[in-house]
């Protein structure tokens, strides 16, 4: 089992104020975009932590215990009722009514009927404009497009800004191997920065791991 950490920017925390979504946390997905960075390195079993900054601070948002990994479009599908921006897995044609006429996407594809060759491994056609939202969290949509996968549990923690002393953020550590773990890069004040955090999903030093497990076992 190990910790992780991914990063939601000022902008998003205030979306999700703003859609009164405090979790349970449930969902991260991956993506190859820096506001959704890939997940790739996570396994069952493993912590994910969403952090952002606050009053010059990590503030370590939720906590959420991996139990599945799957594509996004699964996930969407199931838990949403929508595909939104995500990546259509290989087999799947997605229909959509569009104002210049039936739209298709599919995986490595998209285009007008008539104007795009489909795929022949096709076995399942979805008509987009027939789909029905189900019930859901404000995180639990995509935070940009192109989400590939989806990491999931059903006991994450609440969604609230959980600040950790200034003083301590400069003793994590983070990186794949012990070798390569480093400290999270600051500006000349010693403060953090979007750029110090986003881009990528970061692995915790046991020693980080440890402290951000405690700040849950409270």
């Amino acid at each position: 089992m190990s910790g992780y950490i991914t990063f939601w920017s000022k902008d998003y925390v205030k979306e999700l104020e703003k859609h009164g979504d405090k979790g349970p946390f449930c969902v991260v997905y991956g993506s190859h975009h820096t506001r959704m960075p890939s997940v790739s390195s996570l396994r069952v079993g493993d912590i994910i932590y969403p952090v952002a900054i606050k009053d010059k601070t990590l503030a370590v948002m939720a906590r959420l215990p991996v139990e599945m990994i799957e594509p996004a479009y699964n996930y969407l599908i199931r838990e949403t009722g929508l595909i939104f921006s995500s990546l259509i897995p290989e087999g799947i044609l997605v229909k959509s009514q569009w104002k210049h006429g039936e739209f298709n996407q599919f995986n490595g594809g998209m285009g007008y009927t008539g104007e795009v060759e489909l795929p022949d491994n096709i076995h399942t056609v979805v008509k987009e404009n027939e789909l029905v939202m189900k019930p859901h969290k404000f995180h639990q949509e995509p935070i940009t497009c192109c989400a590939e996968v989806a990491v999931s549990g059903k006991n994450g923690s609440s969604i609230e800004a959980r600040l950790i002393p200034f003083d301590v953020v400069p003793s994590f550590r983070f990186g794949e191997t012990k070798s390569s773990q480093k400290p999270l890069v600051t500006d000349k004040n010693g403060h953090l920065t979007s750029l110090s955090l986003s881009g990528f999903t970061r692995k915790m030093s046991e020693e980080t791991f440890s402290y951000f497990e405690n700040m849950f076992a409270k």
